[in-house]
């Protein structure tokens, strides 16, 4: 019985072998079929894994294999891209920097074109008010030569009505005005003579410290002043050749040197003594202070200086229209000073406040050469 049941199972398992046998081998050959379809994976380096992070899913190993053939040549057409777009905007930013640059090389060539039009302007206007000026001071200049050559006449004149009526009293009546005695009279004759000597010298030391201070002058671009110095010297070396013709002079047939004092003032705490002739010559030195002092202050402003009358050579010698004759030369430094000193604000200014105007001939008002002076009559 048992030999009959363990017969049955053998027979059994032989009939499941063999119906399981074909169906085996059918998945062996599958088998060998997807291995000859699939290709062979490439042998990874070591450590590959790890240097290459993962981001999000990954693909099948197939398609990773084929994206990382295909990404280096696409990022390269990206890079190649990329520098021709960035050469692209370097050139268009190229472009408009040489305009821009062009544009404001454009600029400024106009502006300096504009800017030395103006200068032109400016200097053509500048030499037409400097020409305007020029004539102007001549003009008046000229008028001031012919205004003083009217007051020396009317002073000769005047003198010579003196000294004849000196010589021939009214109606025979003896002369109320007393006379000096013939030694006084050659007192100041020989004084006299010690003033023109003493004066010539110092014409002589004054010509070459003028030709110093023009100098400085024209250093300083002070055209208007320079032209004024050059102006008085001209006139001071007139009164130079005038002092030979003085060695010839009459002083006896002078009434200053025979006629007695008849006014009385006071300098610089110091009281003098003269007669008419030295007043008149003392009022002269005033008026002409003034005058010059007034050319002097206009050529300072002319020139932009700033003001300041005892920078100016003329202030220093104060000798214009002095001969030597009747008071100390010292006296008519100090009283042409006061008149040139009014005069220079009065120019500088552009005003009158101290003298006055007739016609072109300039003088100090009659108030304040009064109070200058201050003349006291002796009787």
């Amino acid at each position: 019985m048992k030999s009959k049941t363990l017969q049955r199972v053998l027979f059994a398992v032989s009939a499941l072998a063999v119906a399981g046998a074909p169906a085996v081998a059918r998945a062996d050959d599958d088998k060998k079929q997807d291995k000859q379809d699939k290709p062979d994976k490439p042998q990874k380096k070591e450590g590959q894994d790890k240097a290459q992070p993962r981001e999000g899913r990954q693909g099948p190993p197939e398609e990773r294999h084929q994206e990382e053939k295909q990404a280096p040549p696409e990022r390269e057409q990206q890079r190649a891209q990329g520098r021709e777009q960035g050469q692209a905007e370097q050139h268009q930013q190229e472009q408009r920097q040489r305009a821009q640059a062009q544009q404001q090389q454009q600029q400024e060539q106009r502006q300096r074109a504009q800017a030395a039009e103006q200068a032109q302007a400016q200097a053509q206007a500048r030499q037409q008010q400097h020409e305007q000026q020029r004539a102007q001071q001549a003009q008046q200049a000229e008028q001031a030569r012919q205004a003083r050559k009217v007051r020396q006449a009317q002073q000769a004149q005047q003198a010579e009505q003196a000294h004849q009526a000196v010589q021939r009293p009214a109606s025979g009546a003896p002369r109320a005005e007393a006379r000096l005695s013939a030694q006084r009279q050659q007192q100041l004759i020989d004084l006299q003579r010690t003033r023109i000597q003493q004066y010539s010298a110092r014409l002589a030391a004054q010509q070459r410290l003028a030709e110093q201070r023009a100098a400085q002058l024209q250093q300083q671009n002070r055209l208007a002043h320079y032209r004024f110095q050059q102006d008085y010297l001209a006139r001071l070396r007139e009164q130079e050749a005038s002092l030979a013709r003085a060695r010839s002079y009459d002083y006896n047939s002078d009434p200053y040197f025979y006629t007695a004092p008849t006014y009385r003032y006071v300098r610089l705490g110091r009281t003098y003594e003269t007669n008419g002739y030295g007043a008149d010559l003392l009022r002269q030195a005033v008026n002409y202070g003034y005058e010059e002092g007034y050319r002097a202050g206009q050529a300072d402003r002319q020139d932009g200086y700033r003001a300041d009358y005892r920078n100016a050579y003329a202030y220093e010698d104060a000798n214009y229209g002095y001969t030597g004759m009747y008071v100390d030369e010292s006296e008519y430094n100090y009283y042409f000073r006061q008149g040139f000193q009014r005069g220079y604000a009065d120019g500088y200014n552009s005003r009158l406040q101290y003298g006055s105007n007739a016609n072109g001939t300039l003088g100090i008002l009659a108030s304040v050469l009064s109070a200058i002076l201050n003349l006291q009559p002796l009787r």
